[in-house]
């Protein structure tokens, strides 16, 4: 049995890694073609029915999968943004919770809403790692990403909570509006004061304790998981424990983390996250035969029509809520200046389409009870899971096939895009300048007599010269006519890396150099290729 269940899962990775490659070749976003990959494949005859345990989502792949989000957004931008990201994380999780819970309730007979909102914390929050995995493919602007990225951090947890007390109703039959508002309070202080306090303690092993890359690398891979259960242990929100102790073990990465054990981290972590979410998006595509043996024909076309409909009034909220939390704050602006930026017309739009759903939706579907009591089964449960499953496949892959053709037609344009060039070359030509005044204090007499000393310096004097004429050209408005060269200087050192890397080859066949040595300099070279593809992106 264990065999074959390794079978099962080591082949389902192989099919993760081939359709994420096809997804690149097509130019479609991994999450959108693993969904429909998974899909098609569970029509495929003979392929064993594959059920998503939620306590293996929950405890398992959800806490590393929210860190690595967490590591990657800037505190800086995201306390930037706080005010948005809490408008969309908070605010338009209860709204489209609230309108959901009403509508279903019309919608379907005998449906209460106690059910309805059930259902509507279900599916209020977008996914974190379908926005992520389909806008940083593309030209967006530096702030939509970072809004609907921290926005996808913090939704998660406020619509477990609205689910959690919504299933309390369902079971118990009591409610208490009080009673949920401060526990909602305390659930998330609570979850952040756990993960900054982890996150702390981690902090001092990194900074005063002897470790190594292995031992750096396996302690943020242990952190999520200590984070994660335990705020609920102690019944707090765990999502918000992992993305506050991930925020500020990112932002004090600098100080408690070598250079080396930062490389192997972002190596070991891109691997990781992407197996897992790989994992959970095929695997919500294998759902469906599962799911449909428990309809006849009739009620499935019930259910399906209930699905599309819901679907469709999910993307219609998000999209009256941010239209009209702007034109609210634009009515603000003008009596008062607002402190965060108005967002245009159609950044408005663009954010307003990008709600796609994923795991923690059909995670926290899955895992209502199958009973009330005892013998009394919890009504409408797999309804809610059809359901589930429709929203998340419209809200996926409709809006993520067109985002890129909509980008295109919006032509929205980074308004922080000249500001990012300026502080480019204000952060070389300091560095540069900070450099040759270490140098000319601290290293007068080597400058004067050594030939490397006075190539080192005369570099750092060049730099500095290229950087003032670049500052020169951004503020004077002629950015673009002196960058016309860089795309082909950029060409010109990638082509040159990969000269090196075939003469190194040949000292490799050759045994004309040491291995170990040809290894570190193939090192060398990726580094610095590294750091070219970094700027092209």
């Amino acid at each position: 049995m264990l065999e074959k269940n390794l079978l099962l899962v080591i082949s389902l990775l192989f099919i993760i890694t081939l359709l994420t490659m096809l997804g690149n070749k097509l130019k479609v976003a991994y999450p959108i073609f693993l969904v429909i990959g998974g899909l098609l494949i569970s029509f495929v005859p003979g392929v064993p029915d594959l059920r998503i345990s939620p306590d293996i989502v929950f405890f398992i792949f959800l806490p590393p999968v929210l860190f690595a989000a967490a590591w990657q957004i800037p505190w800086a931008d995201f306390w930037k943004f706080r005010r948005p990201i809490a408008r969309f994380g908070f605010g338009l999780v209860f709204f489209t919770s609230t309108i959901i819970a009403f509508l279903t309730h019309a919608l379907i007979p005998g449906f209460t809403l106690a059910l309805g909102f059930v259902l509507g914390g279900i599916i209020s929050p977008p996914d974190a790692v379908a926005a992520t995995s389909v806008l940083r493919k593309l030209n967006v602007p530096r702030n939509i990403v970072t809004l609907l990225e921290g926005e996808s951090l913090v939704n998660d947890a406020s619509s477990l909570i609205v689910f959690r007390f919504a299933l309390l109703a369902v079971t118990t039959g009591q409610f208490s509006f009080l009673d949920a508002s401060q526990s909602f309070v305390l659930m998330a202080l609570g979850g952040t004061g756990v993960g900054l306090g982890i996150g702390g303690i981690l902090y001092l092993i990194h900074r005063f304790f002897p470790t190594t890359t292995a031992i750096d690398t396996a302690l943020t891979l242990i952190s999520p998981f200590v984070m994660y259960l335990v705020a609920e242990h102690l019944g707090f929100s765990g999502v918000l424990a992992v993305v506050s102790g991930g925020l500020f073990i990112s932002y004090h990465s600098h100080r408690i983390l070598t250079y080396s054990s930062r490389l192997n981290i972002n190596g070991v972590w891109d691997t990781l996250t992407f197996l897992l979410n790989g994992f959970i998006f095929i695997l919500i595509g294998l759902q469906l035969p599962y799911l449909s043996r428990h309809f006849t024909n009739n009620t499935i076309k019930d259910a399906l029509f209930y699905g599309v409909i819901i679907s469709l009034a999910v993307i219609a909220i998000r999209v009256v809520w941010v239209y009209s939390i702007n034109y609210f704050r634009i009515m603000l602006h003008r009596r008062k200046p607002l402190k965060d930026e108005l967002l245009t017309n159609k950044e408005a739009f663009l954010i307003s389409w990008c709600g796609m759903r994923g795991v923690v939706s059909l995670a926290a579907a899955l895992s209502i009870p199958f009973f009330v009591q005892e013998e009394e089964m919890f009504p409408y449960r797999f309804l809610i899971l059809f359901i589930t499953f429709v929203v998340i496949l419209i809200t996926l892959v409709i809006p993520g096939l067109t985002i890129g053709p909509l980008l295109k037609w919006l032509k929205i344009e980074d308004k922080q895009a000249g500001e990012k060039k300026r502080s480019e070359q204000m952060i070389k030509l300091s560095l540069a300048q900070a450099t040759l005044t270490y140098l000319d204090n601290h290293f007068t007499e080597d400058l004067a007599n050594d030939e490397h000393f006075k190539a080192v310096h005369h570099r750092y004097e060049r730099m500095i010269q290229l950087s003032k004429q670049k500052l020169e050209t951004i503020e004077t408005g002629g950015a673009k006519s002196s960058q016309k060269s860089t795309p082909r200087l950029k060409k010109m050192l990638l082509e040159l890396i990969q000269l090196k890397r075939t003469e190194l080859a040949k000292y490799l066949a050759n045994r004309t150099f040491d291995e170990e040595l040809i290894r570190e300099k193939e090192r060398e070279l990726d580094l610095e290729e590294a750091r070219l593809r970094s700027k092209e992106g």
